[in-house]
């Protein structure tokens, strides 16, 4: 029973390695224009920018959705400071769009971003960016 524990134990993934895997996912859910899969990983009281909350930050997203028919996110690395069940995550973002293959618009963020375990998930619960260039 004790190997059983032990075994059980170690195969939990970290919470920095899990809080990473979650971005990841959230990235790849933006650029593929899922709202309901990036919505999976936001706190149902997040904040954002100006007071935005969970609902406005879906409309916010569709509405760049609708004008970008291809959407690209690059992330650069990730600041992450880890307090109990919680965690303050700071990156740059690089968002390009257009009607192509090819991107017509760009702009590099610098994105702040807090998070709370809930359920046993990394959950977003706030968010800033503001443009870099």
């Amino acid at each position: 029973m004790a190997l059983l524990g032990l075994l059980t134990g170690c195969s939990r993934e970290p919470p920095e390695q899990a809080l990473r895997a979650t971005i990841a996912t959230m990235q790849a859910a933006a650029e593929a224009r899922d709202s309901d899969a990036l919505a999976e990983s936001i706190s149902e009281d997040f904040v954002g920018p100006e007071g935005m909350d969970r609902d406005t930050f879906r409309r916010y997203l569709a509405v760049l959705w609708l004008r970008n028919r291809e959407v690209g996110v690059s992330l650069g690395p990730l600041e992450v400071e880890l307090v109990d069940e919680r965690a303050n995550v700071g990156f740059t973002a690089a968002a390009t769009g257009g009607e192509g293959w090819m991107p017509d618009r760009g702009q590099i963020y610098r994105v702040t971003t807090g998070w709370r375990i809930e359920g046993g998930e990394w959950r977003l619960i706030s968010a800033r960016w503001e443009p870099t260039l």
